[in-house]
């Protein structure tokens, strides 16, 4: 990468990361002992923080538009700090979360490429979350704010799935199609998470995202080339990951993309402070049209890999007559085929949140119905999992009366294991204070 910086964190703070990764992260040495056979032209993983040097010095959206950048935590107000480090926050949280996520069901990988691509991702995802790491502890905030960054480096640390900051990463996986899947969905909430912060009115924010959106378009590349194979070996009935298989993963984690954005009505104020160029509603909308276009495009592979003769053209006027007119066209319908759930469906933020609305964005009349249809459109081992049995109790809640559905929405499920990787780790501090050395010694 040219025209970039790298630096690492305090020893203590570095060291904490490596600790945390040989817990979560334990197949990272194996990364490394392939990185040539598999990543042959490209630069070997390293645990440190990039930024990207020669960027925008003026802040490019908001209120203060055309005004200096802020280089320092103590040039902001503390409004603006707040947001700024809630956003920092979460993305760290995330970062990490996918690394514990991604680790149940890496061993079961049908195929040795797409396991080392994955642990490639879990790799550059433990540095990005380094990476903020770095933004929390290379400035003072105790102008602007009472978190500290070093308490707030300690809280990540030791969060686990069940108490992350987004409802994305609280979710279990069931098998490998999950590890795919969620790189070609969630990863793209990411993409566009990073995007919008690359014109962060603090500098170091912004000078943090061209690496780390570098490394996220690699993430994609994770899922959508193997789903891509997966559905070509579907459509000749080979391969072991069917299309209905496919449809309820992407049922489980098209919603949780969603709700990443946060509430439709709200993000206004990061666009005033200059933090991010979009406020939510737009940012999913621009997300919806984009996946809905990876949907499209997979359904045009399984039709010329079904049906090898058609050309392109000819392919793509078949789909468009199967999922506009609902046609079966040789055996085909949109049975078939791939979709993309109702935005409205199996919401937990934003307007939609806590509504019974099946897949077609239709109201269901009852709780056991809608227990039913979730049933029928999710993978069987999600829809009997902590997951559900968590929001089943909460959306009883919401149907009763007895809480709110904007309420439910701050609700977070406590999933809390009772055990993890490691035995010991829930009782251990990551972050270790160095010896003190003595005068003379």
């Amino acid at each position: 990468m040219e025209n970039v910086r790298s630096s690492t964190l305090p020893k203590k703070y570095h060291d904490a990361v490596v600790r945390w990764g040989q817990t979560f992260l334990p197949d990272y040495p194996l990364l490394l002992d392939n990185w040539e056979k598999f990543f042959p032209h490209d630069k070997r993983h390293e645990l440190c923080a990039y930024r990207q040097m020669g960027m925008c010095d003026e802040i490019e959206c908001g209120t203060m538009k055309g005004k200096p950048k802020f280089h320092k935590a103590n040039e902001m107000t503390p409004e603006l700090a707040d947001h700024l480090l809630k956003a920092v926050k979460a993305q760290a949280s995330t970062e990490l979360g996918s690394i514990q996520q991604h680790q149940l069901t890496l061993a079961r990988a049908p195929e040795e490429v797409d396991q080392f691509w994955v642990l490639r991702m879990m790799a550059e995802e433990l540095r990005h979350g380094y990476q903020m790491f770095h933004v929390l502890l290379e400035d003072d905030w105790a102008a602007v704010s009472d978190t500290k960054g070093e308490d707030m480096v300690e809280e990540i640390l030791q969060m686990r799935t069940g108490s992350h900051v987004l409802g994305a990463f609280n979710v279990d996986f069931d098998s490998f199609v999950d590890n795919i899947v969620f790189c070609a969905l969630i990863d793209r909430v990411g993409k566009y998470q990073l995007a919008m912060q690359k014109v962060s009115a603090y500098k170091p924010m912004a000078e943090s995202m061209p690496p780390m959106l570098q490394e996220e378009a690699f993430h994609l590349a994770t899922g959508v080339v193997p789903i891509r194979r997966w559905v070509q070996s579907a459509a000749k009935e080979e391969g072991y990951v069917g299309m209905d298989h496919l449809q309820k993963v992407i049922n489980k984690w098209f919603p949780r993309g969603l709700d990443m954005f946060g509430d439709e009505r709200g993000g206004g104020s990061n666009v005033k402070m200059g933090l991010k160029p979009m406020n939510n509603a737009e940012a999913a909308k621009q997300y919806t049209e984009e996946v809905q276009q990876l949907v499209s495009d997979l359904n045009l592979r399984y039709l010329r890999a079904r049906f090898p003769k058609l050309s392109r053209d000819e392919a793509q006027e078949r789909l468009k007559r199967i999922v506009e007119k609902g046609d079966a066209v040789e055996g085909v319908g949109p049975d078939n085929l791939l979709r993309l759930p109702h935005h409205s469906f199996f919401r937990r933020r934003g307007i939609h949140a806590y509504q019974m609305i099946d897949i077609d964005g239709k109201k269901v009349e009852t709780l056991d119905g809608f227990k039913s249809h979730l049933k029928s459109v999710l993978p069987e081992a999600y829809a009997t999992a902590r997951d559900m049995t968590k929001f089943f109790e909460l959306m009883g809640k919401v149907v009763h009366g007895e809480v709110k559905a904007d309420d439910a929405v701050h609700i977070l499920p406590n999933l809390s294991r009772v055990g993890g990787v490691c035995p010991c780790s829930r009782a251990v501090r990551w972050v270790v204070d160095e010896p003190q050395k003595s005068n003379g010694h």
